[in-house]
């Protein structure tokens, strides 16, 4: 057992490590060492929670540390890098199932002990992080199921699927209200359990009726989703590390989402909706004209004329400096 205080010290070394993690991998040069704060920050939140006076029961701990541990390591080792898409998208399901279990065991906990309006809030923290992690696992194991081929990539397109999106969300929001309305009596958990198959049904819908070819995108949509169930569980838990953590990850991934919708020449809201990427898969394109090999050599030369094309292009148009030239 250590002290609170050194707990939350704990979780500041942590945080901060969580955010120099993320600023290293935003450069190829640091992406190295930006892992390695990544792993050092998770190792002390971990052992901060352990050792907390929060934890009881040890070796029920010990048991799933030691089978997720050896699980997770003879993934890490057996899958290839072309296979890493597929398993952030599976790891992804894990976390939204993670969020969903534990909204569903502070639900039935009865120890909280909370009147009032901080009843209240709390049902409200339970209800969205069910909602997020249900919809993350549902999501995130239907694009993991489309980037291995188990399922086809094409966009499942169902007639009139925005208003079913719609009728879904408002079915979610009516489950809300009952669910906060019978959970003041002790109450709600028929309005709960429906509203997470409604959050399953969504999630599985929102992704097949996206192509396969926007998969990137939606596994980093997904990746944000997933933050924000973690700081939903922080919440609940009163957990300051899971709500910051979760944020980061839920802020980055909405980011690199929309900066990858503009580099693939996308609309955010046109990918999340769905219809394109219509093309998935068939017979590979056939080769016209003359092949013309190439060598490293003769590679880096072409790459060094353009960046000279781009940095001098009075050398390459026949205009000194500060004449007028077409890029």
């Amino acid at each position: 057992m250590i002290s609170p205080s050194l707990i939350i010290m704990s979780y500041v070394v942590a945080s901060i490590l969580f955010i120099l993690s993320l600023s290293g991998l935003s450069h190829q040069e640091t992406s190295r060492r930006g892992n390695y704060y990544g792993m050092a920050g998770m190792a002390i939140a971990i052992f901060a929670t352990i050792l907390s006076d929060t934890v009881g029961a040890y070796i029920i701990l010990i048991i799933a540390l030691a089978i997720g541990g050896y699980i997770g390591t003879k993934i890490a080792i057996k899958v290839e890098m072309t296979q890493m898409p597929e398993l952030v998208a599976i790891m992804h399901s894990l976390v939204g199932m993670a969020a969903v279990l534990v909204g569903y065991a502070n639900f039935i906990d009865s120890s909280f002990g909370l009147e009032g309006i901080e009843k209240t809030i709390h049902e409200v923290e339970v209800f969205i992080g069910i909602f997020i992690g249900a919809v993350t696992f549902s999501g995130s194991v239907i694009a993991f199921g489309k980037l291995c081929g188990r399922i086809d990539g094409k966009p499942f397109m169902i007639p009139g699927r925005h208003w079913l999106n719609l009728g879904l969300l408002f079915a979610t929001l009516w489950l809300g209200d009952a669910f906060l309305t019978a959970a003041a009596t002790g109450g709600g958990t028929g309005a709960l359990i429906l509203m997470t198959l409604i959050a399953f049904v969504f999630g599985v819908h929102m992704v097949m009726a996206i192509g396969g070819t926007d998969m990137p995108v939606v596994v980093s949509m997904l990746n944000s989703y997933s933050g924000w169930a973690a700081a939903a569980t922080g919440f609940m838990l009163s957990n300051d590390l899971l709500i910051v953590t979760g944020a980061l990850v839920g802020s980055s991934g909405a980011i690199l989402s929309y900066i990858m919708c503009r580099a693939m020449n996308r609309q955010f809201f046109s990918v999340i909706a769905g219809g394109f990427g219509s093309v998935s898969g068939g017979e590979a394109a056939k080769v016209e004209g003359d092949v013309i090999p190439i060598n490293s050599q003769e590679t880096a030369q072409l790459l060094s004329d353009a960046k000279k094309h781009y940095d001098y292009p009075w050398l390459w148009h026949g205009s000194r400096p500060g004449s007028t030239y077409r890029k």
